[in-house]
């Protein structure tokens, strides 16, 4: 059942990343939850970081990118921002991690980001058919699905859409502070747990919700200043929550094209 996993985690050997970390007042984002539920809604922190990120991501192209080749590296650079999801699954009776890549984030409003992010947290493994590439990785001799798996991953022209073009991952329903994963794409972001810290505003020490969000880039890729952009900017965008309303409705509505990647990273 942990094939996929194994796979993934060959296949992503070459990547050569650096970590960052911040921490970021979830002030905004409680206040917008809380007044969302009062009006019968649910947001995930998951749906906040991936509706934030794929618009910093869709602003920063350099890093909305995957790399291919050693002696002749080839880079390719993606017009759609999709955030690869990873999901903590039980296939016959045992825990493992599936993933799922959600497209075209960049474009849908927060409601369509957590519809999809529920959609597969309620999915059954063994039977969606987002995830029929795992089912058949399952099955597949271990040559098999090495050949099976790198056809699925290694083309530029469709990774984006197997692999996504960057990574969130969580661990904050368990009392994890901080952690870092690499997820395959260029830009990983891990979610660690939401507790009430000390912070200083205007001189003065207050209680605030925080959160430790690391990010994972690939050094291939990017430098580290164009990574720190992308984590500051997300950073300043969870923050920027509006203390009442919704956000700015995007360009277009849910992507019916969401898929399961072929694997994921910690879930």
């Amino acid at each position: 059942m942990r094939r996929p996993t194994l796979l993934f985690l060959e296949e992503v050997r070459p990547i050569t990343p650096v970590f960052l970390d911040t921490e970021v007042d979830m002030s905004g984002v409680r206040t917008h939850r809380a007044g969302a539920h009062e009006q019968g809604r649910h947001y995930s922190t998951t749906a906040y970081v991936l509706y934030v990120a794929a618009r910093v991501l869709a602003r920063h192209p350099e890093a909305n990118a995957a790399v291919r080749g050693r002696i002749r590296p080839r880079v390719a650079r993606y017009a759609s921002v999709n955030g690869k999801i990873t999901l903590d699954k039980t296939v016959g009776g045992r825990r493992v991690v599936r993933s799922a890549v959600l497209t075209e984030v960049h474009r849908a409003d927060l409601d369509a980001v957590q519809a999809e992010v529920d959609r597969f947290r309620a999915g059954d493994p063994a039977t969606m058919p987002e995830f029929a590439p795992a089912r058949t990785l399952e099955r597949l001799p271990w040559p098999l699905g090495q050949l099976a798996f790198r056809a699925g991953v290694r083309p530029l022209n469709r990774r984006h859409r197997t692999v996504g073009t960057f990574a969130v991952t969580s661990l904050g329903h368990r009392p994890v502070d901080g952690f870092h994963s690499v997820g395959g794409t260029t830009i990983t972001l891990g979610l660690g747990r939401i507790a009430d810290r000390p912070v200083v505003r205007d001189g003065a020490v207050a209680v605030a919700p925080v959160m430790r969000l690391s990010l994972t880039f690939d050094h291939r890729v990017i430098d580290g200043a164009e990574a720190a952009d992308v984590l500051a900017e997300i950073k300043d965008g969870i923050e920027g929550f509006a203390a009442t309303g919704r956000p700015g409705a995007a360009d277009a509505g849910p992507s019916r094209q969401s898929v399961a990647a072929p694997q994921g990273g910690a879930s």
